[in-house]
């Protein structure tokens, strides 16, 4: 290394050198230098490479921006996230001027430099996940092409960013921000949306405050959540009997003291949470309810139930929420003093609930930052800050008697107080422009004068020519405005709209109530009772018989799989209750033999059931999923029958057909645990077992187990607990080649094999690995739809009867071919001393 000449080299590459310090040799001529993930603090001496166009400094520990960078004229891309830094001094940044890319997420930033706007030639700025309130530094940017600043905490965004028209802005991010001007749902449209809000605001001077709450009513069955929902609306005691309990969701509204309630009933049985996660938005009020009559101090289970799983999976779908606590049946309890007595044990065990969960993810963080190179963990560490960060707020418990009108009016009041008080939590207060106004306005008006049919499901188009007829403004005015609104009103929960799924994008929701009714004709409690009350009449529209029916109730009790003719005739008998007669509504919420309806559709997107062929074969020659390989077809497309039917894993009762394929498990298997902190969601893996059969067409499930089979490989998936903590277990078969092993049982340690073998020994790994990591990819996207997650990677110890592991590192982020330059080393110990080949541990291609 000395008799190099170091002048010479352009670029350094000192990534992941565990340095607290950049080198005093620094190459004084270098033009790129990348110094991510060491354990840099401060940068000194960053001063004298004057020749630097690209810097990167991220996944560090820096708390200050230097003062020095202002001397890197020359510098084009500069990479500072994933560090601590605080502020940034002024001064520098006017000296940047040849500046194009700044990243500077995820760290502590509270504010900007005033002269940021003086960096004239940035591009692309990245602010995301820092704790910014303002950012109308930003204004006079004039190149400024990108802007993320998602997940800060901005209420307002300045207009004269998006209005300047020399501003050349086409992409800009924020979400996960307390945003009320504009609303959240107006920035999700993109810049051009923004613009059009802020031209809105100008011409329609009057605009509107607008108090909304989306407030769902959560709870165990026959908690009295229905109760309570009615009560609260009507504002005196309402009976509900047992025999009109909600089933799946119902959907009302309340108007007091100018603020809106959008009131959401959800069903307690576990079936029916299968599908509330469809439903469950951030920033809502959540009202838990608790049947104080039943719950027992002394029974741990009673907690559980009531409270500690309702709890954490809302802290896991919508971690920013705020949770009321109400204790219902105060009436059925023995005195007041009971009352008091169960009201401070639930308080007391909650905030213990919530405490003990930040000492875990604190104590995760902690193993992590003590690892030889924390370096290596940076992302799992930057999700564990950021699951810290999130503060579910859970209220004191309320207790009324859902039998007295002053309660009902006191818990009323309560609430309206808790929400004025926690207002940009919520984001309750949205200012929207007149025009907005005016046409939500129009929608109710349709709908009152029967101008949207009853089921409410409308053409996008034909809403918008129907909207026309009733709102003095152009239709281009419109069309900008109409996306933003029904976005925002699909978030409070006003209407529903799948502006993200392809097929019914163009389709409008006005009654949700509907759209639900049809979910709760599939996905329910009694299902197998539904299917055995079918008339003989609905049976004859669909074309199928008696018999068939008996077919359809054995299939679904012992193998899980609803057929989709049955389906359809559910939905059907479902429509008919509603009195909705309408042949084409039939045709196009239903489907037909040929053509599968809406609920099919979004039972599929949703990942509630799997689409499969009635009595296929399986095919162990069926082609292999290779990732990234475009031309590939998947499973569900090959899958997608509408005179087929699905597999609903929910309805399973055992693993019996699993295990019987699978078998023992092997000393030799590839064995990798994926742990969930700080759990597995409810019904998470239920859409593992959906989402990763979609990739192989041949596969056998169970309720908490499936095996995929690719070409002659087998993969195991499977939801386990060991020592208190749940993870899911990918595990793969190695196949023998011409059914005979190539190596000697159980682990490689010398090879004594021809250049065939070694090549098919190379390829197997490789094979069995991208399986592996196939799979690990679709968790890794499934997880993301529960912000209050995050995951480790372990791998055991494939030494029988040892309890030590390998840690994997940060991975989400790699390409397929990284993964197989991950670990450098041929061999790996673990801390019991046993030594395995890295190809048994992590992704590795052996070296023969």
């Amino acid at each position: 290394m000395a008799s190099v000449d170091r002048n010479s080299w352009q670029e350094w590459d000192l990534s992941g050198q565990k340095l607290k310090s950049i080198p005093k040799d620094c190459l004084t001529y270098a033009t790129k230098v990348d110094l991510q993930r060491n354990k840099l603090k401060r940068v000194i001496g960053i001063s004298r490479l004057t020749h630097l166009t690209e810097l990167n400094l991220s996944r560090n520990k820096i708390m200050e921006f230097s003062q020095e960078m202002q001397n890197l004229h020359k510098l084009e891309r500069l990479y500072m996230n994933q560090n601590n830094i605080r502020s940034i001094p002024e001064g520098i940044f006017p000296h940047l001027r040849r500046l194009k890319f700044l990243k500077l997420s995820t760290n502590r930033l509270a504010k900007l430099p005033s002269d940021i706007n003086q960096c004239t030639s940035i591009t692309s700025l990245d602010l995301s996940k820092n704790c910014l309130q303002n950012i109308q530094p930003l204004v006079g940017l004039q190149k400024l092409k990108e802007l993320l600043v998602k997940k800060n905490q901005l209420t307002e965004l300045p207009s004269q960013l998006f209005q300047n028209r020399s501003c050349e802005l086409t992409v800009f991010k924020a979400t996960g921000n307390p945003l009320r001007y504009p609303p959240e749902e107006v920035c999700d449209g993109g810049v051009m949306d923004i613009q059009s809000y802020f031209l809105q605001m100008e011409e329609n001077p009057n605009t509107h405050s607008a108090w909304t709450v989306k407030t769902m009513f959560l709870g165990s069955s026959m908690a009295g959540k229905s109760t309570l929902c009615r009560s609260l609306r009507e504002g005196k005691p309402v009976a509900v009997a047992v025999e009109d309990r909600t089933e799946g969701i119902e959907i009302s509204q309340l108007y007091t003291q100018e603020v809106r309630f959008l009131f959401w009933d959800f069903a307690g049985q576990e079936e029916y949470y299968l599908t509330h996660h469809v439903f469950i938005t951030p920033r809502a009020l959540v009202i838990l309810t608790i049947d104080l009559a039943s719950y027992n101090i002394e029974d741990p289970h009673s907690f559980k139930d009531q409270l500690w799983f309702w709890i954490n999976n809302i802290q896991l779908r919508v971690p920013d929420s705020m949770v009321l606590l109400v204790g219902t049946h105060c009436d059925q309890c023995r005195d007041q003093e009971e009352v008091m007595e169960k009201k401070k044990d639930i308080e007391e065990k909650v905030k213990n609930m919530l405490a003990n969960r930040k000492i875990v993810l604190k104590y995760q963080k902690k193993n992590l930052e003590e690892n030889t190179d924390s370096s290596l963990f940076t992302d799992q560490m930057d999700e564990l800050d950021c699951l810290l960060g999130y503060n579910l707020k859970v209220l004191d418990l309320v207790t009324l008697d859902c039998q007295r009108t002053e309660d009902i009016a006191k818990l009323r009041s309560h609430i309206l107080m808790c929400i004025q008080s926690e207002s940009v939590l919520l984001c309750a207060e949205s200012i929207l422009p007149k025009s907005y106004e005016e046409v939500e306005q129009a929608i109710l008006t349709l709908v009152a004068q029967q101008e949207i049919p009853q089921h409410g499901i409308i053409l996008l188009e034909e809403l918008s020519d129907l909207i026309l007829n009733h709102v003095k403004m152009s239709q281009e005015s419109l069309h900008s405005i109409l996306r933003s609104l029904l976005r925002y009103l699909h978030r409070i929960g006003v209407i529903i709209w799948y502006e993200d799924i392809d097929v019914l994008r163009d389709r409008v929701f006005i009654q949700p109530s509907f759209l639900i009714s049809m979910f709760k004709s599939i996905v329910r409690h009694d299902l197998v009772q539904q299917l055995e009350g079918v008339s003989r009449d609905l049976l004859m529209q669909e074309g199928a018989l008696v018999k068939q029916k008996f077919t359809w109730v054995h299939d679904l009790r012992y193998r899980g799989i609803l057929q989709n003719a049955a389906m359809r005739i559910l939905v059907r008998r479902e429509i008919e209750k509603l009195v909705v007669d309408d042949d084409d509504l039939v045709r196009e919420v239903v489907g037909t033999k040929k053509e599968e309806g809406i609920i099919l559709t979004l039972l599929q997107h949703f990942e509630v059931c799997l689409p499969t062929l009635v009595g296929s074969p399986l095919n162990p020659q069926a082609s292999d999923f290779i990732p990234g390989e475009k031309q590939w077809e998947s499973a569900w497309e090959e899958k997608r029958d509408p005179d087929g039917a699905c597999l609903f894993p929910i309805y399973l009762k055992d693993n019996i057909t699993v295990c019987h394929k699978w078998g023992e498990d092997k000393q030799d298997d590839l064995s990798v645990h994926v742990y969930f902190l700080p759990e597995i969601p409810h019904g998470f893996f239920h859409r593992v077992i959906i989402k990763t059969c979609f990739l192989y067409p041949t596969h056998w499930v169970g309720r908490e187990q499936c095996v995929l089979c690719c070409g002659n490989r087998l993969a195991l998936v499977r939801q386990k607990i060991e020592d208190g903590d749940p993870f899911i277990e990918i595990r793969c078969r190695r196949p023998d080649k011409h059914n005979g092993k190539i190596y000697n049982h159980p682990f490689i340690t010398r090879l004594h094999c021809n250049n065939t073998d070694s090549c098919f020994l190379s390829s197997e790994f490789r094979q069995l690995w991208d399986l592996i990591l196939a799979v690990m990819s679709k968790l890794f996207v499934l997880s993301r739809q529960w912000p209050g997650l995050t995951q480790q990677v372990h791998t055991p110890c494939p030494e029988k009867g040892c309890p030590h592991y390998f840690t994997w590192r940060d991975w989400q982020e790699l390409s397929n071919a990284d993964f197989y330059n991950l670990v450098k080393e041929e061999k790996l110990v673990c801390q019991g001393g046993h030594t395995r080949r890295t190809e048994l541990i992590f992704p590795k291609v052996p070296l023969l």
